[in-house]
Order: C-alpha cells, then structure tokens, then sequence
C-alpha cells in the first residue's frame, strides 16, 4: 500500500528552482520599489502574453476537444482534478456547464485536492497525496469512456499524477494543462497542452498568469465541446437552464430572436415547451407540437441547424 502522506516524484530544491513557474521574471525584478500605477502596468503587460502563449497550442487544445466530443456522444464524462488555484478553476468551469447548456452536473466534473473544503481555503499538503487523487476517481465511477484532464501549473502534483496515471491504465483518454516544459503530467497524458506564458510577476506566483492561461484554456475545451454536440445554435446558449427571472427573461428573448415570433407567442411557446428554450424554438420554427419538436432534435443530436437543414417537421 502506497504511503499516501508521501509525495511521488518528489522534487529536489534544486529540481524545483529549475521549473519555468518558479524562475524570477526579470520584468518585475524591482516591482516593491514601484507606485500602483507601474505595478499594475507590470501586471499588465505580463498578461498580455497569455493569449499569445495559448494561440501556439490550439491544434493541441482542439486535438483534446475532439477526444472530449467522441467521449461525451458514448456517454462518457469530462473530469478535471487539480490542486489549489488549478483545481478551483477545474471545479469552477464544471460548475457552469448545467447552467450554461442544460447538461447533467455529472457531464463535467472538477476534483480538487483537499475536497470542497479547498475551495475556499488553502490546503496545500493536499496535493502531495497521491493515492487521494486516484480515490477521487474511483468515488466517481472513472471508467475507460471519461476523459481526465490534469490541471497544475508547475506539473508535479503527485494527487494529480496518481489520478493521470490511474485513468491512463484503465485505458481512458488524459489531457494535462501545465505551464512548465518539464511537466510530469506529460509523461501521463495523451494531450500535453504546455501554456508558456514565462516566469511570474511575482516569483513562484502561479495563481496570476498561469492561472489565466489555465482558466482560458479549460473555457475553451468546455465551450468548444458543448457548440460540437449541439448546446449552441448560432453562438446562441439555447440550452440553458431558466432557473431564475433573468433566465426566463432571456429565454422569452432568445426565442424571439431566433424564430422571430411575437413576445406572447414567445412566451406560449416557452410554457409548452415544458420551459424548455431549444424545444420552443423548433416548435415555432416548424410549427409542430413539443413531443415533435424533441423527436426532431433527437433525430438531429441536438443541433438545430442540421434540423433545419433537413427541412423535417
């Protein structure tokens, strides 16, 4: 039985100075010395790196979407897991999925060393237990048709590496966001997004342009996938959850917009749709009832385009 308060793969201090996350960023040397305004101007232009940094990886990025795409047509999941800022991110892009696009919260799911209690504050031994991370999984049912992506901007979580490692023997398809060239994670993952968005401004500090590049990043695959599997008509979220006013409001506001139809019928169609956006479209659109309208976007997977394409009704 694995010892699971010790790190695999432990670094060496010397290993660890060596990392790109934890290099001094010569452009903030003597940032303390600095008024707020030249100190956000440091902020500022180191960030502006990141979206060029991500731009060189995205056959990478869409590589792993495909991956995601085919896992979710067969049932499968997306699973981040990460620790401290990484892994709040991974929870955070999950978290959004139902709302967004009308998904089960089981589709995308966020693990985070130390479990929820993390997410509002720092448990940073956490990622050093690796037989955690692979427990995670199992909790969850992790099985061969889920994809995992590891989140760590240096890439040396052992909780994270344990889970990678896991899943990549089950026979699953594993991604892995790092900041760092000589990340662990790649070792495990079929997709190796390297995001080289350089030293921080403050050394060591990966909360800042390593976690924009990570947040961009897990936007990317969580927003691309959902548009592939028909949550997006036009760029349009016509899946989305009415849970509150606002949303029923902009339900009543999308229908409109796509089918063109008065408010009172908008707001009809919505009722009989079952409050149902995606459907009440359809229904307007070709005239047919609520039980023809969800048969026709089965028959279309969910796209409302390859729908009217095909003329049915």
């Amino acid at each position: 039985m694995d010892d699971t308060s010790a790190p695999i793969n432990a670094l060496t201090s010397k290993a660890l100075s060596e990392l790109t996350t934890e290099k001094r960023n010569e452009s903030s040397n003597d940032i303390d010395s600095k008024n707020s305004f030249e100190i956000l101007a440091i902020i500022n232009n180191e960030d502006k790196k990141v979206p060029p940094a991500i731009e060189k990886i995205l056959p990478e990025i869409a590589a792993l979407v495909d991956d995601i795409v085919a896992a979710f047509k067969k049932g499968g999941r997306l699973v981040y897991i990460g620790a401290g800022t990484s892994g709040r991110l991974g929870v955070l892009d999950a978290s959004e999925c139902p709302p967004t696009y009308g998904v089960s919260p089981d589709m995308v799911q966020g693990l985070i060393a130390g479990g929820r209690d993390a997410l509002t504050k720092s448990i940073e031994s956490a990622e050093d237990r690796r037989e955690e991370g692979i427990e995670e999984l199992k909790g969850i049912g992790f099985c061969a048709d889920d994809v995992l992506v590891g989140i760590t901007a240096s890439g040396q979580a052992p909780y994270v590496l344990g889970a990678l490692e896991y899943a990549r023997n089950l026979g699953a398809v594993t991604g892995a966001i790092s900041c760092n060239a000589n990340s662990k994670t790649f070792d495990l993952a079929k997709h190796r997004l390297f995001v080289d968005v350089g030293p921080e401004v403050v050394t060591g500090s990966t909360r800042m342009k390593s976690g924009t590049a990570q947040k961009l990043v897990l936007n990317m695959l969580s927003t691309a996938a959902m548009i592939r599997i028909g949550k997006v008509y036009k760029n349009l979220m016509v899946d989305l959850k009415p849970v509150n006013h606002k949303l029923i409001l902009r339900s009543i506001r999308l229908i409109r917009e796509v089918t063109g139809c008065s408010e009172e019928q908008a707001r009809e169609s919505f009722e009989k749709s079952g409050k149902t956006p995606k459907t009440a479209i359809v229904m307007v659109l070709l005239k047919v009832d609520r039980q023809r309208a969800q048969e026709l976007l089965e028959e279309a997977e969910g796209h409302i385009s390859v729908l009217l394409k095909q003329g049915k009704a």
